[in-house]
């Protein structure tokens, strides 16, 4: 894309060209590393190449690929990607090959687990161990470190021997490099540790030496960790110092890195507010020459632009946001925002499937890392389909049929779509499900999807479909307990609809993902009428701006100093008071929440602490009465004196029409909620639709 096209284009910053002086980067968009489980083996590459291809095609300018570990020692897990040997490289070419096809670049990245590894063949430059890893890292010896440093020079070259335009070395969120650096984690009193150009000096020769074997035609990014948010980490004189050695030592682009895997303050959620860490980058930048890369939370193109526009970068690195919707750079380059598929930050199908061990995914786009087995082409034989229910598993199954040629109806009874969407848009920290409904209605007007709200399909409305879909959701579950019919006691839906004024004090029963949000709610959604917080600055008045939305602060509830500039960006936190007195509770024994999801479950849990919320497993319930919620927890009753007492206790599919529209012979499927009920899951909800939907 050249000057005068980016002018022409909403967002003229983003889509400016990026002159490297040996290689041209077509635009500011830069999709960034994520593992995704497809480069742990070579005959998975058809996959990735299919994958990245997409995102090429979509418009990105540079790719950056998942990490590759230049030696066994580094590997995340054991078996996982490596590159460190000639044959291994051809292999990479079909991956090179299908980027290039599409007219954008491609950097494999280097990525040496250090301490991190999950594996006992783990080492580290002291014999130190992560808090989240079982397995102590045996100490490099000067020996091993120099041979360290060889292995990523020989993966460089291999990696352009594989045909990619350059690496980034991977020197943050806590990986061997960034271990190193810190004199949190490196307690050597050789020349590779003590004063900070000791420290130093293990990346920069690891740069000097990717550049010496690669020539200078070779694009070398560099992940700085500019804000460790760790305890003992960097100062922010130590950052800068760090950021001239590496340009000194020949890399190409500076990225940055927030946080490490340890760190105790959430970088990616979605309760962290876009471009929360932006301004770290801009701090840097007067500070060198080389291109800089911003990045964390940065989802939509006038997010980006207005980074760009402002000076803040010269890059924007977008991972998840591309795996939600390959299309996004072509879509904003086009004027065609609104119909960007916004990643909302949930880590369930990405993050959390990595982490357990399973191929990434994503919640509002299940054909990421499916491109090969997804496929939404047009239909030879086009049918009359009805699909009831415009939650999640509705709009997803509908919107993927008529893609595919088939037409149509989408009905639901109430008067907007979304169904349990438009709840968890009213959470704080779940913003973003806005983003997702403003999508879908894009979607149903484009794939013309004949809608029909405030219309209740019964089975004679359904008569002469040659495929009917029932995504009816779910119905709250009813819990017995003596008093439960107490008028203090209410279910969720009615709190979250707003049809009940709830008081001061509240016991939530049920401590899974719904009670979770529902304390979250309650925590900051302010009592309107209630005198204590009549000049309550956070509390007062209508409507409520969640911290969540408001990045000075978000960093205040969670310690983080908006200068940057202490050990780690550290200070201590200043959380809000919280606008009710909530205790949270679950039947089972345990620590409430322990399901959760497991890259996200423990922010959940420290954001409730903080709002003084009080966490109780093993809770038998004893009744309810006009003093309050009587209770027993370890042999011992207590009165919680509550005004209200919520009831999150799980769903019921809501199968009423199934079962009319088989009393009458016609056979139709069942997706989502209507389906499984256990627990609200809009990532099985929205694979399982537009799975079916591909199918028909």
């Amino acid at each position: 894309m050249n000057a005068q096209s980016a002018a022409a284009s909403p967002y003229p910053h983003l889509f400016s060209p990026l002159d490297l002086g040996f290689t041209t980067i077509r635009n500011r968009v830069l999709m960034g590393s994520m593992h995704t489980g497809l480069e742990d083996r070579a005959s998975d590459f058809p996959k990735l190449a299919a994958y990245f291809a997409e995102r090429a095609a979509g418009g990105a300018g540079l790719i950056v690929t998942g990490g590759f570990s230049p030696n066994m020692m580094g590997w995340l897990k054991p078996f996982s990607s490596k590159l460190s040997w000639p044959w291994e490289a051809g292999k990479h070419r079909q991956v090179t090959s299908a980027v290039h096809a599409h007219g954008a670049k491609i950097c494999l990245q280097l990525l040496h687990a250090g301490r991190y590894a999950y594996h006992p063949l783990s080492v580290a430059p002291s014999r130190i161990k992560a808090p989240i890893n079982p397995f102590t890292p045996r100490a490099l010896t000067g020996f091993g470190i120099e041979r360290t440093i060889s292995a990523y020079a020989n993966a460089a070259k291999l990696a352009r021997d594989g045909g990619y335009d350059g690496v980034e070395v991977m020197g943050s969120e806590g990986y061997l490099i960034n271990q190193f650096l810190s004199a949190r984690t490196n307690r050597r009193d050789d020349a590779w540790g003590g004063d900070l150009q000791k420290r130093m000096r293990f990346a920069t020769e690891i740069v000097r030496r990717v550049r010496e074997a690669c020539g200078p035609d070779f694009i070398i990014i560099y992940r700085l960790s500019m804000l460790e948010l760790v305890p003992e980490g960097s100062t922010w004189d130590e950052i800068v110092a760090q950021a001239k050695a590496i340009e000194a030592a020949g890399a190409t682009i500076l990225n940055t890195g927030i946080g490490w895997h340890e760190a105790r303050v959430p970088t990616i959620a979605t309760s962290v507010p876009r471009a929360a860490f932006a301004g770290v980058t801009a701090k840097l930048r007067p500070e060198v020459r080389l291109p800089l890369v911003a990045t964390n939370r940065i989802n939509m193109p006038d997010v980006a632009e207005g980074i760009l526009a402002g000076g803040g970068a010269d890059l924007i690195s977008m991972a998840r946001p591309l795996l939600a919707d390959p299309e996004w750079a072509n879509k904003a380059r086009t004027g065609r925002a609104d119909r960007i598929n916004t990643c909302i930050a949930c880590n369930q199908a990405c993050l959390d499937h990595v982490f357990e061990q399973k191929k990434a995914s994503c919640l509002v786009n299940p054909r990421a890392c499916a491109e090969t087995e997804l496929n939404y082409a047009k239909t030879n034989a086009p049918k009359r389909i009805a699909v009831v229910g415009a939650g999640p598993a509705g709009l997803a199954c509908a919107t993927v049929a008529a893609e595919r040629g088939h037409r149509v109806v989408l009905f639901d009874a109430a008067a907007d779509i979304g169904g349990q969407f438009n709840l968890a848009k009213t959470i704080p920290g779940k913003e973003e499900f806005h983003e997702t409904l403003r999508y879908f209605r894009h979607r149903i007007a484009d794939t013309g999807v004949e809608l029909r709200l405030s219309t209740t399909a019964d089975a004679d409305a359904l008569k002469g479909f040659d495929e009917i879909v029932l995504a009816t959701g779910i119905a709250p579950r009813t819990v017995r307990f003596p008093g439960s019919d107490h008028a203090r006691v209410v279910g969720y839906l009615d709190v979250l609809n707003g049809r009940v004024k709830i008081g001061a004090r509240v016991a939530i029963v049920g401590a899974g993902g719904i009670g979770f949000d529902v304390a979250e709610y309650l925590v900051h959604q302010p009592i309107l009428d209630d005198a204590r917080f009549a000049e309550d600055p956070f509390h007062a008045g209508a409507p409520h701006v969640s911290p969540t939305q408001d990045p000075v602060r978000w960093m205040a509830e969670w310690g983080v100093d908006p200068s940057f500039s202490g050990p780690g960006g550290l200070r201590k936190p200043q959380p809000e008071p919280p606008s009710r007195e909530v205790w949270l509770l679950q039947r089972s024994p345990g620590k409430p929440g322990a399901r959760l999801g497991k890259t996200t479950g423990w922010i959940h849990r420290a954001a409730l602490k903080a709002k003084q919320v009080k966490m109780l497993g093993g809770v038998e319930y004893v009744g309810v009465d006009d003093s309050g919620f009587r209770i027993r927890v370890d042999g011992q009753e207590q009165t919680l004196a509550v005004d209200h007492i919520v009831i999150c206790a799980g769903q019921e599919p809501r199968r009423d029409l199934f079962d009319a529209l088989q009393s009458a012979g016609i056979a139709a499927h069942l997706i989502g909620g209507a389906d499984v009920a256990s627990e609200l899951d809009a990532k099985r909800a929205i694979a399982q639709g537009s799975r079916l939907a591909a199918g028909f």
